[in-house]
């Protein structure tokens, strides 16, 4: 069942202990939409400038991803510099520079409105709740923020999650939402504010999922790990594409059951794993789904018991 994703297409320019990038591919969308096209049909959402070219839409063409939601627009696209050079789990802006995303007002192709898996990237919350009240025939909304949106849009960022089926963040994030720095009770508040699930991200650690029971008060948990590498070399797309294998896992499925839910999370562990071995999209681009369900296999061991 295909997923329309709405967030944002990027250049960023990147520094890590591994070397530097200029200008590489990047944004939430973009990392989104590539982990989940593995798994199922992807539309994007989004607005680019002048400066994306050929050579950009070769990658999400490559991967059959239906970019009519792409709007071309006069500038320059969405532009982030960032470093790990101190803290790979902690990036470093240097430069943001929203340019044509600036003015971003989400179009949704009419194709696109039948789609029943609906993920509402790291966009102002405002964009998000319209793209939700837009496309209500959607049967599983997922959504993420980041720690802008809370601390200063939280009213609007509060309506967004009211209509959402799944929140990812991190758990800094959920702290911060639920003013609250014990997680599991940070994570009883933010399910209180709508979601059923909550998907907390634990970087290097791997991800837990809160999901709320029947009564509210029943909150069940589940932990996926996250794979130990030798390496990391670029660390700014793992999660996006956590949420894309997540997701695009989940949308692949006739029907979500708690062994299917579980089976995502463990996807979206291995597609951030993947997404961090190299610099900006270069690897999760050039993927095959033997080395993901390889991957997955490795997942399982590490979580046996006997």
């Amino acid at each position: 069942m295909a997923i329309t994703v709405v967030g944002s297409v990027a250049f960023d320019s990147i520094e890590t202990p591994a070397g530097k990038r200029e200008r590489c591919l990047g944004g939430a969308a973009t990392y989104f939409s590539l982990a989940a096209s593995y798994f199922t049909d992807v539309r994007v959402i989004a607005v680019v400038g002048e400066d994306f070219g050929r050579r950009q839409e070769a990658v999400f063409e490559a991967r059959h991803i239906d970019t009519r939601g792409i709007e071309r627009a006069t500038g320059k696209s969405f532009f982030w510099e960032g470093s790990y050079l101190d803290n790979l789990n902690e990036a470093k802006t240097h430069a943001t520079d929203l340019n044509v995303f600036a003015t971003f007002a989400p179009k949704i192709p009419e194709a696109y409105r039948d789609s029943e898996f609906l993920f509402l990237a790291n966009i102002d919350p405002v964009l998000q709740r319209r793209v939700r009240e837009a496309m209500p025939q959607a049967r599983l909304v997922a959504g993420d923020t980041m720690n802008y949106w809370i601390k200063d849009h939280r009213p609007a960022l509060l309506e967004v999650l009211k209509g959402l089926d799944i929140l990812l963040i991190n758990d800094t994030e959920t702290r911060m939402l639920a003013g609250n720095n014990n997680l599991v009770q940070a994570a009883r508040a933010v399910l209180a504010m709508g979601p059923r699930t909550l998907v907390v991200k634990h970087g290097e650690y791997g991800a837990t999922a809160f999901l709320r029971g029947a009564t509210g008060d029943d909150v069940k948990l589940f932990r996926a790990p996250a794979l130990p590498l030798e390496e990391v070399v670029d660390p700014t797309g793992a999660g996006d594409s956590f949420a894309g294998g997540f997701f695009g896992y989940l949308a692949s499925q006739q029907e979500i059951t708690p062994v299917s839910f579980r089976h995502a999370m463990f996807y979206g562990s291995v597609m951030g794993s993947f997404a961090v071995e190299r610099f900006g999209t270069e690897r999760t681009q050039n993927l095959s789904r033997k080395e993901i369900d390889d991957r997955f296999n490795l997942f399982r061991e590490l979580t046996h018991l006997d």
